[in-house]
């Protein structure tokens, strides 16, 4: 019979799923606001790098607070 011991969930792997999904929706939340600013500002270039590039919300921080044009921050 096949092995099922991949199946089965333990304390460890509970918590591996719960670090993913914290850090999938820190990833979607900075991801969000800073797509939303580049496309409001029309800078298409960093609209497409944030979109493509998965970061852990290192580079949408960083086009919030550095590159933005106009008004810095959230």
């Amino acid at each position: 019979m096949a092995d099922m011991s991949i199946l089965t969930t333990d304390t460890q792997s509970g918590g591996f799923l719960a670090l993913i999904l914290v850090l999938a929706l820190w990833e979607l939340i900075w991801k969000g606001i800073a797509l939303w600013k580049a496309a409001k500002n029309e800078q298409k270039y960093w609209f497409v790098a944030i979109l493509i590039i998965n970061s852990l919300g290192i580079l949408p921080i960083l086009y919030i607070f550095v590159f933005q044009k106009g008004k810095k921050g959230i």
